[in-house]
């Protein structure tokens, strides 16, 4: 990175025609930083969502007794999984 902490990036073919869309007098965004700016909070987002997402799935096993628990090989899986794409 740069010591004025900008970053230039050079983009070219799909990308721009993209890019120049999102600008300017018919985009949403006045200029290209402005884009990739709302472009990486929206990606910042979603990681926050998918860990988010994460843990709600993670928590009932995290505070399950153990007795909740069954053993099961890794046969048992692999023929589960199986079954279920049939």
């Amino acid at each position: 990175m740069a010591a004025d902490n900008s970053i230039h990036v050079r983009v070219g073919g799909r990308l721009q025609t993209h890019l120049q869309q999102q600008i300017g007098e018919n985009g949403l965004y006045e200029n290209a930083s402005e884009y990739i700016r709302a472009l990486i909070r929206r990606d910042l987002h979603s990681r926050d969502e998918a860990w988010d997402w994460l843990k709600k799935q993670l928590e009932p096993g995290l505070r399950a007794a153990e007795d909740e628990f069954v053993a099961v090989s890794a046969e048992d899986v692999i023929r589960r999984n199986q079954r279920r794409r049939r």
